[in-house]
């Protein structure tokens, strides 16, 4: 995984499926224990907000781009919504990080998904972690979820 030598990342916003949301729960985690800040939906959408809103608002505003890759994630439109924004956003060109859980047709989201540098979670979630957090020139510390 090439190296990225951001010490200061700015917000990640972690695309993912409901199907996956205990390891995406996992990863925010983690990467808040190692000061990388987060916009996650379970966390960041709060009762009565819009929820739509809220998403679009974090899409606006977020430096980096995670997407949680799975057969639930290529299954889900609102999944495909995000990952196409980003896509389309020059703002997050060398700043999407898709974060392979399962095996999957990562081209149902997008065709040009496949041609970024993937982080590998199917192994070992630490291993997963301590790639994802190299990005940043971060040290994985040992599991904190």
């Amino acid at each position: 995984m090439p190296r990225r030598r951001s010490t200061s990342p700015g917000e990640v916003f972690l695309s993912h499926a409901t199907g996956d949301r205990s390891v995406a729960t996992r990863i925010a985690t983690v990467l808040r224990a190692h000061g990388v800040p987060v916009w996650y939906s379970a966390t960041d959408i709060l009762g009565a907000q819009r929820w739509h809103d809220e998403i679009g608002g974090a899409l606006a505003r977020c430096a980096w781009f995670a997407v949680l890759l799975s057969p639930h994630a290529v299954r889900s439109r609102w999944v495909k919504h995000e990952v196409l924004y980003a896509v389309n956003q020059s703002r997050f060109d060398n700043r999407i990080l898709p974060l392979l859980l399962k095996p999957c047709d990562a081209d149902l989201l997008s065709w040009i998904l496949p041609s970024y540098q993937w982080v590998d979670f199917t192994g070992s979630f630490d291993e997963g972690c301590r790639k994802l957090l190299q990005v940043w020139d971060r040290g994985f510390t040992g599991r904190r979820a």
